[in-house]
């Protein structure tokens, strides 16, 4: 027997499932039922007035009210209550309060509704759901500390653009994010920061920030994320991969933790995505910081948008004079450069000649500073002579470990001379280190915090000194504390022994910074604020990663802090024409100076003065530094 008929459904049950597909439809559909169904009940009382003759008494000449009107009456008194308080006529006032008591039950649910609706759009609105609409912004995906220092960075790079704006896409909640977001804000800043809350990885919630009508997209790993990389390079696969996105090429930039991934990144961010190894990067600068002290200050200078940075402009009415002639053509710029071809030579050879197409690198305040004076003129009465600097085998201590150490150890490598030695002391066992062809390694186990550990390894006895934060096992406030421990004793024992140690540190707050300059080290690296200083950079301009890439190589030119009287004499006023003059007749080419009085004052940068006005005097005296880019 078919089972067919007992399947169908009855009209009950036809009702019952409409009525769900239309609640199901959401808040506009259940006002929609909800009006509909108040017309419905208040027509039908109205007709029935109509037939019955419910009409309260009349006036003798009074017509009596039409359906229209009773209709509207009826209307009148679902939303207001008291309007039945003057019916008479027993009929008329038992309809009319059935009208009133039903009127109170739709219009209380239609005020429910509708609160609650405008209380889930409120709640929406503080999770950051809605869709950007901004053209020509900045978008930020993904969130760690490093956003604090970029978004005000960017505020900084942004004051001479009208209605500039940042929005911050991130699998954070909103409300947290705009609390840190506004303590770090400058005060009169003219950049919006939107902020929206959102899994960056997902497709349709990438479309939040709307990425394809930005001018440039940063990729910033999660702090909790177990794999960084993978977090980043799906991100950019996400954007670059779209099948929503146009035909205009993207201009990203991404951190990346780990060399191995490099390959990885680049397939699938192709073009469009520069890559900064963070980890490599701040190997790099400690390397070459700990051989020099205040290195640190000036890749600061040089990476924040406070003060002076490296600009790129053409310059096709200077072909065909000298590098070294066109130094001096530039009174508030320094040129330290050429771009040919889409290669970048830095501190190229004074008599290289420039050409129609290529264009100069700059050191600048502002992109409006670069233009032609009168050029300068060298005064070769002050030259000096300097004799090439050779680096003798050293002797090199580490203090601390982290995830950074085997390629500082790789880096460290690269620039002594054959024979060092290099003492690694550390409170976990001895990671893995790199192969060495030119430095002798040893490691050890002990606390680096404590006293006696350091009077036994006789810390006097070595030439430079590296204290590592210990990022991955602890967090940045207990860190830095350990850190800043290990550095007051080094300070006193250095004083014990009557001998200036050399020392650089690596921290992990910039604000503990501060803290730790009573203890005289040398320099400071606070490697998360490079980071972040390099990836706004490079947003503003893709072409400085050629740059960066540059100078942090330890092949061809790089930043090197030497003796003053190397280049002038000492003690006698100079102009900068005069220095840079000098600098260059040794094939190097001078960005500035760093005067020993300021070394720890941090409301002069630390003595590092770049780009000065060059026809500006300055007297440079013992310990005085000149800062050229120069071959080793």
């Amino acid at each position: 027997m078919s089972s067919r008929g007992s399947d169908r459904a009855s009209v009950r049950e036809k009702f019952r499932y409409w009525f769900d597909n239309v609640m199901a439809k959401g808040t506009v559909a259940v006002m929609g039922l909800l009006g509909l169904a108040t017309v419905v009940f208040i027509s039908i009382v109205a007709l029935l007035v109509m037939i019955f003759q419910f009409f309260p008494p009349q006036e003798t000449g009074e017509d009596k009210p039409t359906f229209f009107e009773v209709l509207w009456g009826n209307l009148m008194r679902t939303l207001d209550p008291g309007t039945m308080g003057g019916d008479q006529g027993w009929g008329f006032r038992a309809a009319m309060l059935v009208v009133t008591i039903g009127g109170l039950i739709m219009v209380a649910s239609l005020i429910g509704i509708i609160s609650s609706a405008f209380d889930s759009k409120v709640e929406e609105l503080r999770k950051g759901k809605s869709r950007v609409i901004e053209r020509d912004h900045t978008l930020i995906l993904g969130w760690s500390d490093k956003v604090l220092t970029i978004v005000s960075e960017l505020c900084v790079a942004n004051e001479s653009r009208k209605r500039a704006v940042i929005v911050v896409l991130a699998d954070r909640d909103k409300v947290e994010m705009e609390d840190e977001l506004r303590n770090v804000l400058p005060r009169k800043t003219s950049t919006r920061v939107i902020v929206r809350s959102g899994d960056p990885m997902d497709l349709n919630t990438l479309e939040i920030g709307n990425p394809y009508s930005a001018r440039s997209i940063i990729l910033i790993a999660p702090e909790d994320a177990e794999d960084p990389d993978s977090t980043v390079i799906k991100m950019a696969l996400a954007l670059t991969n779209n099948p929503k996105r146009g035909t205009e090429p993207l201009n990203v930039v991404g951190e990346l933790q780990h060399e191995k991934n490099l390959e990885a990144a680049k397939l699938v961010g192709r073009d469009e995505v520069s890559w900064i190894l963070a980890r490599d990067l701040i190997s790099k600068i400690t390397v070459q910081t700990c051989r020099q002290s205040g290195l640190s200050g000036v890749y600061t200078e040089l990476l924040d948008f406070d003060g002076d940075e490296i600009y790129i402009a053409p310059a096709p009415e200077l072909a065909g004079s000298t590098f070294a002639k066109v130094q001096l053509d530039f009174a508030k710029s320094c040129v330290i450069g050429v771009v040919r071809n889409g290669e970048i030579e830095l501190n190229p050879n004074p008599d290289s000649v420039i050409q129609p197409e290529d264009s100069l690198i700059h050191i600048c305040a502002d992109d409006s500073a670069i233009h032609r004076t009168e050029p300068g003129k060298p005064d070769p009465r002050q030259f000096a002579t300097v004799s090439k600097k050779t680096y003798s085998k050293g002797r090199t201590l580490i203090l601390g470990s982290n995830s950074d150490l085997p390629i500082i150890v790789r880096e460290l490598d690269d620039y002594v001379e054959r024979g060092s030695e290099l003492v690694v002391v550390s409170e976990v066992e001895a990671q893995e280190l790199p192969e060495t062809s030119k430095l002798k390694v040893t490691s050890k186990k002990a606390d680096v915090t404590s006293r006696q550990v350091l009077v036994d390894l006789k810390v006097d006895s070595f030439d430079h000194i590296i204290v590592l934060a210990a990022k991955e096992r602890l967090d940045s406030q207990r860190a830095d504390a350990r850190t800043l421990v290990t550095l007051l004793h080094l300070r006193e024992l250095g004083e014990l022994a009557g001998k200036e140690l050399s020392i650089v540190s690596e921290m992990l707050d910039n604000r503990n910074r501060e803290i730790a300059e009573v203890t005289k080290a040398d320099d400071f690296i606070v490697s998360d604020k490079l980071i972040s200083l390099a990836l706004s950079q490079l947003s503003e301009n893709r072409l400085l990663s050629k740059v960066f890439d540059s100078l942090f190589k330890s092949e061809g030119s790089e930043i090197y802090l030497r003796p003053a009287e190397g280049y002038i004499k000492l003690g006698e006023p100079v102009d900068f024409y005069t220095i840079a003059g000098s600098a260059s007749r040794m094939n190097e080419t001078a960005i500035g100076y760093r005067l020993a009085s300021q070394i720890h004052d941090s409301s002069n940068a630390y003595g590092v003065r770049l780009n000065p006005l060059k026809s500006e005097q300055v007297t440079l005296g013992p310990g005085d530094k000149v800062i050229v880019l120069a071959e080793d």
